[in-house]
């Protein structure tokens, strides 16, 4: 069995390079037919933000032509030859289904831990399938990664503590608000920090989302994007008083929450709970905030503490990781090993068993010509015997003869004792 990955991911290449041979969902599909008729193999692609990664394999020890296949990355995305050479990676065999495994678990990823990354590579496993470019041997190897990925989830908190201020507001406002769909959110601004922030609550089911930003335009945009409302910051008076989460990022060099605005929207919600999340620099709320009741701040600072700890907490649980990874590759190196032999036990089987035919046609003449039947059990029972027993017989001498010390392992083959009674 053969398998090579080629790739280049966030530790490799820059954005400007991966975005260059990043693959559009449209094209996936003709993209690994191409890649596999190319080698005339299994194939499948793994396209992100953060990595393109090439997956090919084949049922035989036949290596592959990675130049070639690096060659066809470059023309299928029309690069010049030799723009990605010092960009990308190559494994293979053991060494890609251990970098597999390691990407599927998290430990590759530019967030250490974060689960995205499986769901993306289950998707590229269902689109080859899909695409028939998917067969035996890929099948097994996704099959052992998805396994090893699932132990590191399940057996360590790898992805339990968010590692980003984006993440760690939202998980911050899932600890003090029992459901999240319930709530209604109030993002200011409308920069990729926000952006992120409103793609993580959308996953917890917050349904009402409002973006307040200085520019119209762009509020929608954004709006647009999570399926909120958007207004201006002059709006925020009436706006305040509607929401439960306040999350703030802006570029504005002073406070744009002020510690009237938000007494007055108390008053309003009749000091029903506000949690207020001021990750800008510097600040857009009023630090006076924090003493009004009813009112819980966090500044960055706050939010960045929890995610250094987790950060911290996810190194340690890495180390846990790796170490299942090294028994999940072992399991699948012992499976191979297994169906190595699964040719070598068949030929063993049909020879023992076109013995058996023989001894029982000879048995059968002989009871045709009247011999008593328990001569003819005795003897077709010793005859089988002693051509079943006479190779292994014969390779047992030559084993002690010329090798000893594969003498043991010869013995346990043949369920022999480690020591006999003299």
């Amino acid at each position: 069995m053969s398998v090579l990955l080629i790739g280049l991911n966030h530790n490799s290449a820059a954005v400007s390079v991966r975005e260059q041979v990043a693959f559009g969902p449209d094209h996936l599909v003709h993209a690994v037919q191409t890649l596999a008729a190319l080698q005339t193999c299994e194939a499948s692609i793994l396209s992100t933000c953060n990595r393109t990664e090439l997956l090919l394999a084949r049922d035989t020890e036949e290596p592959f032509n990675a130049p070639a296949v690096l060659q066809w990355l470059h023309d299928y995305h029309k690069l010049a030859g030799g723009t990605l050479n010092d960009h990308v990676y190559q494994y293979e065999d053991d060494r890609a289904v251990a970098h597999l495994m390691r990407v599927a678990a998290g430990l590759d990823s530019l967030v250490l831990g974060e689960p995205q990354i499986l769901g993306q590579l289950k998707s590229a496993y269902a689109l080859a399938r899909d695409a028939g470019t998917l067969g035996g041997v890929l099948n097994r190897l996704y099959q052992r990664v998805f396994a090893a990925a699932k132990r590191v989830r399940t057996e360590t908190a790898i992805g339990e503590n968010p590692v980003s201020v984006a993440y760690a507001a939202v998980d911050l406002a899932g600890r003090i608000y029992e459901t999240m769909s319930n709530v209604s959110v109030l993002l200011v601004g409308a920069g990729e920090t926000i952006e992120l922030v409103g793609t993580h609550l959308r996953q917890t089911g917050v349904r009402r989302i409002m973006i307040a930003n200085r520019t119209l335009d762009r509020g929608i945009a954004l709006a647009d994007k999570l399926g909120g409302e958007a207004c201006v910051l002059g709006d925020l008076p009436e706006v305040l008083p509607q929401v439960d989460i306040v999350v703030s990022s802006t570029a504005s060099q002073l406070p744009i929450i002020g510690k009237g605005l938000v007494e007055t929207a108390l008053r309003k919600r009749r000091h029903r709970p506000m949690l207020l999340v001021d990750i800008a620099v510097p600040r857009d709320v009023e630090t006076e905030v924090a003493d009004l009741q009813d009112v819980y701040l966090y500044t960055v600072d706050d939010l960045r503490d929890i995610v250094d700890q987790n950060r911290a907490q996810r190194e340690t649980e890495a180390s846990k990781a790796e170490e299942i990874l090294v028994q999940e590759l072992s399991v699948y190196q012992r499976s191979l090993r297994a169906d190595a032999s699964k040719p070598w036990i068949k030929h063993y089987r049909d020879q023992a068993l076109a013995l058996t035919e023989l001894e029982l046609e000879r048995a059968r003449k002989e009871l045709q010509s009247g011999m008593a039947p328990d001569a003819v059990l005795e003897s077709m029972a010793r005859a089988l015997t002693n051509k079943l027993i006479h190779a292994p017989s014969q390779g047992l001498r030559s084993i002690a003869e010329h090798d000893v010390a594969e003498l043991d392992v010869a013995k346990r083959l043949l369920g022999l004792p480690d020591e006999l009674d003299q």
